[in-house]
């Protein structure tokens, strides 16, 4: 008996349980699905609170990783739409050291209704979606971060709409952060170009998953190692830490190999006018980003930082089924 066998021995829901692991798993239609109803669940709440279409819902948030955001805004989100989020510290589960992830999986499952796991390794991710009979969602792992890029093309729609050919120009890292920022531009019709240097590139797998998608929707993929050539033309100009957690011991070697992909005023002024600046915090200022852009009139951080709460809860209610 395999495992997929073994899981629906144990729960007939495995069919109909929906994870959100990656970007490129939802079509375009999806996902613009679920960010106008994370504009919708924006709306509703500034309007006098959100309906508790999740009352009698719990979500199990297991971090490997600290985060402010990722923490604070599922947790609220649950909240906010009558649910309970329970926060499991590193110490508590010892993910595939303490206890089997296949093991953490099934025990979860009895206990909530959804599963939520910020990780160091995407195959821990994987693996815990694969023996949870509850839905899975990817709160960040070493791969991708598609909960950051919901939140960041809700960003971007409510300062450009839906149009299509949009150009968004990413400057840095080739991390998890860019990977899913790359799968939701080509799944939205918008170029996207990425500015890095020699070694520091998206991962191959991630960039072949994009030029799939952008047969469907006709979006552009440029690679530079210039980021003056990547910010031309660009509506919007995205940055990141140049030191991930996990990666430390490289700080002072990424500090001098980034230097020049700083996000300063003259590269955002090579950009069009009215282009706005995102990092998905936290930001080391005046190293990838100066004091001036992040708090600059273009500067779009803080809603950017923000609408993580109305697009998990997009996310949770599509999960859970209320929506």
């Amino acid at each position: 008996m395999d495992v997929q066998e073994m899981q629906m021995a144990v729960s007939p829901k495995l069919m109909i349980k929906k994870d959100f692991l990656h970007i490129a798993d939802s079509s375009s239609e999806e996902l613009q699905d679920l960010l106008d109803l994370a504009m919708a669940l924006k709306k509703e709440y500034f309007n006098g609170g959100n309906a508790p279409v999740l009352k009698g819902k719990a979500l199990a948030m297991v971090f490997q990783k600290p985060s402010l955001r990722t923490r604070v805004s599922f947790e609220m989100a649950m909240q906010h739409l009558g649910g309970h989020a329970l926060y499991l510290s590193p110490a508590e589960i010892g993910l595939g050291e303490r206890e089997s992830i296949a093991d953490v999986a099934r025990v979860l499952s009895g206990y909530v209704q959804g599963i939520m796991a910020r990780v160091f390794s995407h195959e821990h991710l994987i693996e815990l979606a694969e023996w949870a009979s509850v839905p899975v969602i990817n709160g960040l792992s070493d791969y991708n971060h598609p909960c950051q890029a919901l939140a960041d093309a809700l960003t971007i729609q409510e300062r450009f709409g839906t149009a299509k050919g949009l150009n968004v120009a990413y400057v840095g890292d080739g991390n998890n952060v860019a990977v899913s920022l790359m799968h939701i531009c080509a799944k939205l019709g918008w170029n996207f170009a990425i500015a890095n240097p020699i070694g520091y590139e998206l991962a191959s797998d991630a960039i072949e998953a994009a030029k799939q998608i952008t047969c469907e929707t006709g979006a552009e993929i440029s690679f530079y190692n210039n980021p003056h050539e990547a910010v031309k033309g660009a509506d919007v100009i995205y940055t990141d830490t140049w030191t991930s957690m996990g990666q430390e011991e490289e700080a002072i070697q990424r500090e001098e190999i980034f230097s020049s992909y700083q996000v300063n005023r003259q590269l955002v002024n090579e950009a069009k006018r009215d282009a706005i600046v995102m990092h998905c915090l936290p930001a080391h200022r005046n190293h990838e980003l100066t004091d001036d852009v992040a708090d600059g009139l273009q500067s779009v951080i803080f809603p950017q930082a923000h609408n993580r709460l109305h697009a998990q809860k997009a996310i949770l209610a599509r999960i859970f089924g209320v929506a």
